[in-house]
């Protein structure tokens, strides 16, 4: 069965890219898009079956070289299970939304082949995620870390006629080209200080790693803080976090569709995921986990703020994604890792449906993206508009406060972000900042909806007299994911933020209190075992509840102030409020405002400056001394050299050749004669005349 939901991607991959002429366009849509709700039926029968243990299942043997050995298994366990229905479900749903999406696509011709096309990118795209969830030991993940690396630049340059779609595409894979460094970076480190790229090796060597110094870079490092921190790096690239991010708003110039599936759900989470993975090896890492924390809430701030001015519909829920990785960010770093993948779990059914959302409203609106052109189009798209408002509620946590869990999906898991998060920071900067951006995601969610929907139409009239509802192949995947986002928080609260013994059963492990046996049973690998509080009687690889010494953070979230527990509701009701009276209320307000603070206005809608400044730091330095080793060195070196050689010796020659072959026999008998003269001359000076 595993096997099946991995393979059967890369199936219709290789049908739809290769086989679509026997098939015809409608036959590789429909076969890509049924293997891929048989993958997604498979994958909710492993969840709802699973018991929690870890189970390595052999597919092949793939690298060996010395000690090297990385075979292709697919590691199952309760990490994989999750991501494996998030993958599955959203492609699937993605791939029955772009059946209508792309029925009638403005940027081709018509007679135009492209649609196999996309469907390979898209079940091409989904095999490499399943890859890297499914991964047994590190260069496997980094397969398919790549390979979604190489969807994701095919699928964001889909419109291959338009400069800004290549410049994206270009943009994401050079960006993450940075991160991966980083990543492959760690795995050699690893595999140098282990031996072994295999996640149970690495995870049985944590503790060891912890008490190992490494030179590296002329300075000596911890090794499980310099080894957690490059895998990091490689999490930034992927997930878009403060300094690598510039690619993923660039890259809403690619098919909604695959907005939704990359940007909502999927790659985007892949960094979040491997630090979930990794996570045996983080508790061992504080330096590196505490820069995790940080980086993360920074980025959830800077991203909401960003969001709080973008017109176009897709850029704004594109830094919403950046922002709520933020949160999963901080989760994963002050060690509540299950946290982190409840608020993955629950992102990818109200994100997605917020990205699908938005493309039904591009699409109703005749390819129409920015925002200050629509108003008063919920009687023209009702289903949309509902659906939109489901996705809404859910990512701005609306829900009954001090329950903890009766909302709508993303009250449950971004409250408990929240709470982890004082007490992992202390109720410090990661704490306040998760806050402000609650706040701030409240306000622009809620814009986008007035702006959107409500109001009087602005724009163009004839665009708003035609605007129309998408069909059913739309429509359809909103209803599916609005039951998501309504509904998954408060099912699987208890699962991933109960108490610290129903989580870690739901992980597979059993829950104990620090008894001497215990103690003595973790003893060889944890150095810190006397002062263990929780403990899984599983593999170590069992990565996404590993509770390691010290860290009793998941247990004291559901101890917190009040107050604490109010905080996001609050933050929520403020950021509706605001926006409501700014664009329904009021909407002259919002113009005069960005009036009077200039500045500020253009320092968010230029996103903080980024792109500027990566520009003048590193691309226009890049393509002087590109230019220079162009005119200098290939130019007035190389082909100056070859000119000079062409234009000068060569012709020289020529011409000497050509008297030499005069046609006149006395020439020819001259030739001969010095012919002579010179061998006999080397024979006598050579002694070869004796």
């Amino acid at each position: 069965m595993e096997t099946i939901i991995l393979f059967a991607p890369l199936v219709g991959a290789l049908i739809a890219g290769f086989g679509w002429r026997l098939i015809g366009e409608q036959g590789a849509m429909w076969v890509t898009t049924g293997l891929l709700f048989l993958a997604c039926l498979l994958s909710w029968i492993v969840f709802l079956g699973h018991d929690g243990t870890t189970q390595q299942i052999d597919i092949l043997r793939w690298i060996e070289s010395g000690t090297m050995a990385a075979d292709w298994s697919i590691r199952l366990d309760r990490l994989t299970a999750i991501m494996l229905i998030v993958v599955t479900t959203v492609s699937a749903l993605v791939h029955l939304y772009s059946m209508g999406y792309m029925a009638h696509d403005a940027n081709f011709k018509e007679g135009e082949v492209y649609k196999p096309r996309f469907f390979a990118y898209l079940s091409f795209f989904t095999f490499a995620m399943l890859a890297l969830v499914t991964a047994d030991n590190l260069v496997q993940m980094f397969f398919g870390w790549e390979g979604v690396g190489v969807a994701s630049y095919l699928l964001i340059g889909f419109y291959y006629k338009k400069p800004s779609a290549n410049a994206a595409a270009m943009k994401a894979f050079i960006v993450n080209r940075v991160g991966d460094f980083g990543f492959a970076l760690g795995i050699f480190g690893l595999y140098f200080l282990v031996d072994s790229v295999r996640f149970d090796d690495v995870f049985a060597a944590a503790p060891e790693l912890a008490e190992t110094q490494l030179s590296f870079l002329w300075t000596e490092w911890n090794a499980a803080n310099l080894m957690a921190f490059l895998l990091f790096v490689g999490a930034m690239g992927k997930s878009a976090q403060l300094i690598l991010h510039t690619w993923l708003p660039d890259a809403m110039e690619g098919p909604t569709p695959v907005s939704a599936l990359i940007h909502a759900a999927t790659m985007v989470t892949a960094g979040v995921f491997l630090v979930c993975r990794m996570s045996p090896l983080m508790e061992f890492a504080p330096e590196a986990m505490a820069f995790v924390t940080f980086l993360g809430a920074t980025t959830a701030f800077f991203a909401a703020t960003v969001g709080l001015v973008q017109n176009d519909i897709k850029r704004v829920i594109a830094y919403s994604t950046c922002s709520q990785l933020g949160y999963m960010f901080v989760a994963a770093g002050v060690g509540v890792y299950s946290v982190a993948m409840f608020h993955l779990f629950t992102h990818a059914f109200f994100k997605a449906m917020l990205f699908l959302g938005a493309g039904s409203v591009i699409h109703g609106m005749h390819h129409e993206q920015d925002m200050r052109n629509y108003g008063g189009l919920r009687k023209k798209l009702p289903y949309t508009f509902w659906a939109m408002m489901i996705g809404t509620l859910a990512i701005t946590g609306v829900g009954i406060p001090l329950t903890g869990w009766i909302g709508f999906a993303g009250f449950a898991s971004k409250d408990a972000v929240i709470e982890s998060a004082f007490v992992g920071s202390q109720g410090g900067y990661a704490f306040w900042m998760l806050v402000i951006a609650a706040l701030f995601t409240s306000f622009y969610s809620w814009r986008l909806m007035f702006m959107t929907f409500y109001g009087n139409p602005r724009g163009d009239k004839h665009t708003h007299e035609h605007a129309h509802e998408s069909p059913w192949t739309m429509v359809a995947p909103l209803g599916v994911l609005a039951l998501g986002a309504i509904f998954a928080g408060m099912i699987w609260y208890g699962s991933f933020f109960g108490k610290t013994n129903e989580v870690v059963k739901f992980f597979g492990g059993e829950y104990a209190e620090p008894a001497e046996e215990l103690k003595a049973a973790v003893a060889e690998r944890s150095p810190k075992a006397s002062e263990l509080h929780y403990v899984m009687e599983s593999a170590p690889g069992e990565a996404a509840i590993y509770m390691a010494p010290e860290n009793t953070v998941l247990h004291e979230a559901h101890y917190v102030p009040t107050w604490v527990k109010l905080a996001p509701f609050l933050a929520m009701v403020i950021g509706f409020g605001t926006a409501f009276w700014f664009y329904i209320v009021n909407p002259a307000l919002p113009k005069r405002l960005a009036e009077s603070q200039r500045p500020l206005y253009l320092f968010l809608l230029n996103k903080w400056y980024f792109d500027e400044l990566y520009d003048a730091v590193f691309t226009r330095p890049a393509q002087a001394i590109g230019r220079f080793f162009w005119r200098s060195g290939d130019g007035a070196t190389i082909d100056g050299a070859i000119n000079g050689v062409s234009m000068g010796i060569i012709p020289f020659f020529t011409r000497l050749a050509g008297r030499a072959q005069s046609g006149y026999i006395f020439t020819y008998a001259f030739w001969m004669v010095i012919g002579i003269a010179v061998l006999i001359t080397w024979m006598s000076l050579s002694g070869g005349a004796e």
